[in-house]
């Protein structure tokens, strides 16, 4: 007969209900899957047991420890596996493409040598740095014709002389920034330097840009040093086709013109009003002199400081810095453009530099010129305007703040070194030559003390459309 669900099983059995649960159905130990149940013979239903004949118990699917679980748990780990691979690649992939663009960055910039070597051997004459952290980056734009340069005048057997130098002043607190441009024409003391062939060069005053001409960058940075008693910590060349690429690579600078102009020269043909100049275009802008405001190199210059202060504004917007697409062709231009000596010859160099700038507003980044006059004995050339000079390159050298003014807003602009301002200078030559041996001082010292000097000139808030 068939034993009912209810009936004792034999011996095996009843050693297994031992650990049974109490409310488990039979056949169903603690912690154990429910055994199938079989047909003994003689037709008598018996429950298999693990050591009883017959098939082995199969363990329902999704259960503890059974095959489909197992096969799951596999695919999970095979998909987490292939996962952290994939990412793995993807980092690495980035990391290479990443550190091939640095390599390219920082292969663009050319480094020279051959000044510093100059410059080491000049060192007990060259001035100290009075502030620790204030830094002062002489810039330099070359007007060489070679190369890709050619088509903007004749190269005069290669040489080059340095259209635009800006003496770039950092504040140690890198709260500020000025600019000082130092005019092509300036009559200056140019101490002895080596040529490119080794040979000496005699100490003379001549205009400045001849210094490049003769000493090139090392010869330059002396002559600056010299005049300024302002010690030079490092120096960046530009050249042409940088600027115009740099310009390109934020997509243009607005500008407004009150006329027209049309010059073969500067290769420029624009009508008035508003532009967006591109690279070539914006070249032109700023190297025009015949064509634009009076002629003078001193109407040039101050055209230069306000589209730097543009360029400058146009590059720390967010378009430009929190965009990787813009920020590249930005970073490739000015690197190509780059000749530096080699304290700033590298991308992380560079980087330092320019982060220690990117907070300083933009109406704290000054430009102005060096006060200067046409000279008393040539008025195609200029002198410095003293003290005002004097002043400056103490306010500059010792880290102290320095306030511009446009041009015109300033009673006299006798800072600017206007043109204008020609008599007041005589004058203040003349009472210094007049000055006798018993200790008499001339008009300014009798003066008393002044109050902080302002001086002509833009920042880089400024909108050249809204002047």
């Amino acid at each position: 007969m068939t034993e009912s669900a209810g009936t004792p099983g034999d011996p095996d059995d009843a050693a297994a209900g031992e650990d049974r649960a109490p409310d488990a159905p039979p056949g169903e130990a603690s912690g154990q899957a429910p055994r199938e149940e079989k047909a003994a013979p003689g037709g008598e239903t018996r429950s298999g047991s693990g050591s009883g004949p017959g098939r082995a118990p199969e363990r329902c699917a999704g259960g503890d420890g059974g095959p489909a679980l197992d096969i799951t748990v596999g695919r999970k780990r095979h998909w987490l596996r292939w996962t952290a691979l994939g990412a793995s690649f993807v980092v690495l992939v980035a990391a290479g493409v990443g550190w091939w663009l640095y390599k390219k960055l920082d292969g663009n910039i050319r480094t020279d040598t051959s000044a510093a070597a100059e410059l080491k051997a000049y060192e007990k004459e060259r001035p100290v740095s009075v502030v620790h952290d204030a830094e002062n980056i002489l810039l330099i734009g070359s007007d060489s014709r070679a190369g890709d340069n050619r088509k903007y005048g004749r190269d005069e057997g290669g040489s080059q002389r340095s259209d635009t130098t800006i003496l770039l002043h950092l504040a140690a607190d890198r709260k500020s920034a000025t600019a000082m441009s130092i005019p092509r024409d300036l009559m200056v003391d140019i101490p002895t330097c080596h040529k490119t062939d080794k040979t000496a060069t005699r100490p003379q005053f001549a205009q400045f840009n001849w210094a490049f001409e003769m000493g090139g960058t090392a010869c330059t940075i002396r002559t600056v040093e010299k005049m300024t008693g302002i010690r030079l910590d490092h120096y960046m060349i530009v050249d042409f086709n940088g600027f115009k690429d740099m310009v390109d690579a934020v997509d243009g600078v607005d500008v407004c013109l009150k006329e027209p102009i049309d010059d073969k020269d500067a290769h420029l043909k624009l009508t008035a009003g508003r532009h967006k100049l591109n690279g070539e275009q914006a070249l032109g802008y700023v190297r025009a002199r015949k064509s634009l405001g009076n002629g003078s190199d001193t109407d040039r210059m101050d055209r230069q400081q306000q589209f730097l202060g543009a360029l400058v504004n146009k590059v720390q917007s967010n378009g430009v810095l929190l965009n990787p697409t813009r920020l590249y062709p930005v970073l490739d231009a000015a690197t190509k453009a780059l000749t530096t000596d080699p304290g700033l010859d590298s991308l992380k160099d560079l980087y330092d530099l320019v982060r220690g700038m990117r907070d300083v507003p933009t109406e704290k980044v000054q430009f102005l010129t060096v006060p200067r006059q046409p000279y008393h004995l040539n008025r195609n050339r200029d002198e410095l305007v003293q003290p005002d000079a004097d002043r400056l390159f103490k306010q500059l050298r010792d880290d102290e703040p320095v306030a511009v003014v446009p041009a015109g807003e300033k009673d006299g602009d006798g800072a600017n070194g206007d043109r204008a301002n020609e008599d007041r200078a005589n004058e203040a030559r003349a009472n210094e030559d007049g000055a006798n041996g018993d200790g008499g001082t001339d008009a300014a010292d009798a003066s008393g003390p002044s109050p902080t000097p302002t001086y002509s000139g833009n920042n880089a808030a400024t909108d050249l459309c809204k002047q």
